[in-house]
Formats: C-alpha cells, structure tokens, sequence
C-alpha cells in the first residue's frame, strides 16, 4: 500500500524535508525492530500499535526499522533516514526518537492511525528529516472540573496529543463546579466537592438546566495510570488545583475554608464565584496537605495553582482577612492574595518544583522586592500583557491568550455554531498566532516563553464529542505552531490538513468540525451562547 507524499502530508510540518530518489522502503511482516540502548520505551509503545507489521531485530537484518540516540542532536530532536533497506530513526534523547515514530508513521495511510487493522504491507518513499522542535512547552488544557471526563477519556486525549507533537496536558482538576482528585487526607474533597446537584445548560444566561446531578472523581491511582500513560508518550501532565478563588467546590466540602464560615453547594453555575479561601493558617495547612499528595503522585516539575478571577468582597468583609493583612503590613485585598500566592510559590520551590499560576499572579506587587521566587511561571491568558511583563521581570511564560487559543470559543460567526461564545476564533485566526511578541524578540527575551498552549475549556463541552468538536481541527494548528513555529503560509498548512490529516482523524474516530460547518449533530439548537463581536 503506497503512502502519503513526505512535504505534503506531515502536521506538524517539519523543519527540513528532503525526498531521495529510488526503490521504497517496504514495511512488512519481514522488517525487524531493532531498538538501540535508551530506546526500549519507544520500542515498547511501537509495538503496541498491532495495525503495525514487524518483528524482532538483531544486528544484520536486511529490512528493518532502527531506534537509536545520538548525543549530537538535542533535546527532542530527530532525524529520520529512509532507504530502501533501512529507516532509521535517531533522537537527542528519547522523546526525539518518539516524535521521529510520530513523523514516520504520518508516511502511513491512514489506516495506520487505528488500533487494529490489517495493514500487512506497507511502502515508505526515500527520504531525510531534521527536525527540531521550536517551543519546549507545546500544551492542552482540560477542563475536567466542570464537566467530569472519565480516565479512558483522557487516556484518548493523550493519544491524541502524543499524534501531534504536543507534549504538555495541563489537567485543570478543582474548581467551582467540582473537585476531581482523590485527596486522601481530606476524603470529603470528593466525596462532597466531587458532585453537583444539577448543570446549567448553555451560557450562565440560560433559563435551562439539567436537572441530573453530575460528578466523577479520580483516584490516586487513576492519576498515577495518567500520569505513566502519558510518561509513555513523552507527556508531562501538569495538575492545577484552584486558589484562592474558584474554590466553591472545596468550601462545600469543608465550610471552615471559606471567608464566610458559611455552608455552600458546590455551584451549579456557570462564571465567577464570590466564594474565597479564608487566608488564615488553617488554610494554608490545608492546602500544603492537598498539594503533598498532588506532589506524590504528578512528578511534573510544574505545579499550577490558578490564582485567577478573584472578586474580593469577602475579604473585605471578613474579619480574618483584615486581621492578616493588619500583621502582614498589606496594603490592600490585591497584596492580600499576592502574599498567598507568595507563600505557596516558596513552599513548592522549597520541593523543587516550580509554581505555574494565571496572570493575575503578578498582580499586588509580587514583582518587587520579595516577590515571586525566580521559578515562578505565567500562563498569560489575558491577551499578551501579562506574558510581556512577567518576561521583562524575569519569569518564564506560557502563552495561551484567551481570543486566539481558548478552544470552547466560537469557530465561525453564524447561528449553526453549538453554543457559540466569545469572539470568533476560527482555525486561520489560531493558526496565526505570535507567541513572541515583538517586544520580547526585540529585547532578547524570546527564550522567556517557554512555549503556547491552547485552553480546553468544559462549561458547554458536556461531553467528549463535544470537546472533539471544539478541540479539532484546532488543535493541529496549535500543534504546528509550537512545533514548527509560526510565520508558515497558512494555504499551505489548509491543504495539508484536508488532503492528509483529516483522514487521519476520521482513522482516530475524532468528532472534528468540517471546514464546511457543524454536522446536523454537531449543532445545538435552542441553548444559548454569548458570542461577542
């Protein structure tokens, strides 16, 4: 079975291409996987994929597929080296020798992309790719707070990732609307803030409700399943558990949490709650016991700790609240939490880890004298700004502004779009985005951002044919720009994605929006949106 063109097929693009002449390489029930020292988990994850012919290797074979590192290529990169004889992958280290699988197998049909099949001969053209990728940091976000997604979805998800070159999965794990890690110390987290009475339906505008209670929690060992899964890919997954604010599902578990002292219910709603955590010493013991656990099962060097959407008329009316800024010398409510975020930066750098928070972290002077420990890293959210001030304090940034990379935004204008929000965000509009803003480039401050993200937002993504809807194709422009960079012709990439990788999404049963418009059963009629512009 002949393959997909070498330029014209690869999303994400690779940074040198260059097709030989001759004979093809021809995969078959003959070719032999030799895996070199260091290679053993690539080799193990390749044969896996039972759609894929091969057998055992040893030294001499005539047709055969080599894993192999070089030191002289760095961290992720790859060359990929196909004759008729031979393909041979070598990697800066593991994960290059995986992204170079990656690029081999997008050589394939399509139908090399399902779980099983009978592809028993298969012929790769002649051909030599160095590549490299250009961000480090090269990222999803999944909501699963708002709507749960059980674990064999999120397994998918990393499938889906590890097929683009991504290899961040930020998993937004607390919120408002429900707490989805096992926290063993405190078991009423889940028990309490794991579910909710019922779900808004549509924009927070909207008169509808379903009146099903909703919930789903992780174990620990759930977590550690995800966690390995993805370390197989060349995954890390970042957890995020929310403070001070998007906390409502933590104070119904426990009331003593909150500024009021109140009870709550884990929200049913949608948009920003007024729910604080108290900043009181009890809380903050709390919250070192959660983050323990979190640190024992997610090894990520990067821990994220939200620090957005905090309204603060709780704290302005509680007692405790002033009472800690009166001992702190704190000027105001923004000092206020920019004190707790102090805090919880320097006890995870103590752990050597490495605190993540929203752009909001930079608020109440954290910036100065003794703010933000060096580590600190920014997701910049809110367009830009925030990314260009933390780069020019010193800290290393993620870029993922909400107009161009939030992918529960709208992707056309129109009223066939499901619950269409925000501003219009269509694939060309992701696709050419700048994660380095000029400003940083001109001022030497490019290596600051660490790479881009694109943000899986769930409030009207209830389940996960909707979250493929929103996410793809989106996602493969996303995953072309942190691989590739940006500035490449848009027209080129269109047609790349058309001709070659969708099949291979319908091969991944992945729910994509055509370029067309929504399926009829893509579209929901009735549930309102907000759309913006």
């Amino acid at each position: 079975m002949p393959a997909v063109g070498w330029g014209t097929g690869l999303v994400p693009c690779a940074r040198e291409v260059r097709e030989e002449a001759g004979p093809p390489f021809v995969w078959g029930s003959r070719t032999a996987l030799l895996a070199r020292p260091g290679t053993t988990g690539v080799a193990r994850w390749l044969r896996g994929r039972a759609v894929l012919p091969f057998q055992e290797g040893e030294q001499g074979n005539s047709n055969t597929l080599e894993l192999r590192l070089d030191a002289g290529l760095g961290a992720e990169s790859y060359r990929l080296d196909v004759t008729a004889e031979r393909a041979l992958i070598e990697g800066g280290d593991a994960a290059g020798v995986f992204w170079g699988v990656q690029t081999l197998r997008q050589a394939l049909p399509p139908a090399a992309f399902r779980r099983a099949g009978a592809l028993t001969s298969l012929e790769v053209p002649p051909v030599r790719v160095q590549d490299a990728p250009r961000f480090g940091w090269r990222g999803l976000l999944l909501d699963v707070a708002r709507h749960f997604m059980p674990k064999d979805g999120v397994l998918r998800i990393l499938d889906l990732l590890a097929a683009h070159k991504l290899n961040v999965l930020h998993l937004h794990l607390t919120d408002d609307q429900g707490w989805r890690m096992e926290v063993q110390r405190y078991p009423r987290l889940t028990e309490v803030g794991g579910r909710r009475s019922r779900t808004r339906v549509g924009h927070r505008a909207s008169p509808l409700w379903d009146e099903r209670p909703h919930g789903g929690w992780y174990t620990k060992d759930d977590l550690r399943e995800i966690v390995a899964y993805a370390a197989d890919r060349h995954i890390t997954v970042v957890p995020e558990i929310e403070l001070p604010g998007h906390s409502q599902a933590a104070i119904a578990a426990y009331p003593e949490l909150g500024s009021t002292g109140t009870e709550v219910e884990v929200w049913t709603d949608w948009g920003v709650s007024p729910h604080l955590l108290a900043p009181t010493d009890q809380v903050l013991r709390f919250y070192e016991h959660v983050l323990e656990e979190v640190l024992d099962v997610f090894p990520s060097p990067f821990i994220h700790i939200g620090g957005d959407e905090t309204p603060k008329d709780q704290w302005r009316a509680s007692a405790a609240a002033q009472a800690r800024m009166a001992r702190e010398g704190l000027e105001d409510e923004e000092a206020l939490q920019a004190w707790l975020v102090r805090h919880f930066d320097r006890w995870l750098a103590e752990r050597g880890r490495r605190m993540v928070g929203w752009d909001e972290i930079l608020q109440g002077g954290t910036l100065a004298g003794d703010g933000l420990t060096p580590g600190a890293v920014v997701s910049s959210w809110r367009g830009y700004e925030g990314g260009i001030a933390a780069a020019e304090a010193g800290h290393d940034v993620v870029m993922c502004p909400e107009h161009e990379l939030y992918l529960d935004r709208r992707q056309a204008p129109g009223d066939e779009e499901p619950v269409p929000l925000g501003y219009v965000a269509s694939l060309r509009d992701v696709y050419e985005v700048r994660p380095v803003p000029e400003r940083l480039a001109a001022a030497g401050l490019a290596g600051r951002v660490l790479g881009v993200q694109a943000n899986m937002w769930t409030e009207c993504a209830e389940s996960s044919q909707r979250v493929d809807y929103q996410m793809f194709p989106r996602l493969a422009a996303v995953a072309e720009v942190a691989w590739a960079g940006p500035g490449h012709p848009y027209e080129d990439f269109a047609e790349r994605l058309e001709r070659a990788h969708l099949p291979r999404l319908d091969a991944l049963g992945v729910e994509y929006r055509p370029a067309t418009g929504p399926r009829p059963w893509q579209r929901r009629p009735g549930i309102p949106g907000r759309p913006l512009g």
